[in-house]
């Protein structure tokens, strides 16, 4: 079985990077990974869309993914009805957000149990660890909290990613988040 994820970001928040440390992890659980972007014009702010897939097995689908299981969503702004289109039912929406979880629901124009929707107050947490708006790593405490990847594999990933003292704020970041993230 193949897990599809598709990441919103805007330019310069590290979608791709998380999709790509994502891929890093799942790969050392010993799945097949593939993660790659879809930029439009590339410039800072701009929205983007990452893709990730994990499988038990090679895989062979080479495009963008249309009907993903997990919808990552790393700027609140992006919450629309378009985030979920083509989310598969019963998927999962694991996106950056403090305050009413009900103005989420009215967003994206879904209905309480549609879906499953986990909330991480990452640019909360971001500004407080490392004194910057970039949510990507995050945001990969959703992934952790619903069972994905494992914590050990995304700790990994970031330590081979950044230069240590970067490496242990994102951790530590992860680790907040995952705690502060619940599910609604």
């Amino acid at each position: 079985m193949i897990t599809e994820i598709r990441w919103h970001s805007r330019g310069g928040q590290g979608g791709w990077t998380a999709s790509n440390l994502t891929a890093i992890a799942a790969s050392y659980e010993g799945k097949y990974v593939q993660s790659f972007p879809a930029f439009g014009p590339e410039r800072s702010g701009a929205p983007i869309l990452a893709f990730t897939r994990i499988s038990d097995e090679p895989i062979e689908i080479h495009s963008m993914i249309y009907n993903p299981d997990i919808v990552v969503v790393l700027d609140y702004t992006l919450l629309s009805p378009n985030i979920v289109s083509g989310l598969k039912p019963g998927g999962t929406i694991i996106t950056n957000y403090t305050g009413d979880e009900e103005q989420v629901f009215k967003a994206l124009g879904i209905k309480r149990g549609d879906y499953k929707v986990v909330l991480i107050p990452a640019s909360k947490l971001a500004l407080e660890i490392l004194k910057s708006k970039i949510t990507n790593t995050a945001m990969l405490a959703g992934l952790v909290k619903i069972g994905l990847i494992k914590l050990e594999s995304v700790e990994k990933a970031i330590s081979e990613r950044f230069s240590k003292p970067v490496a242990e704020k994102n951790i530590l970041l992860v680790k907040k988040a995952l705690e502060e993230a619940r599910e609604v």
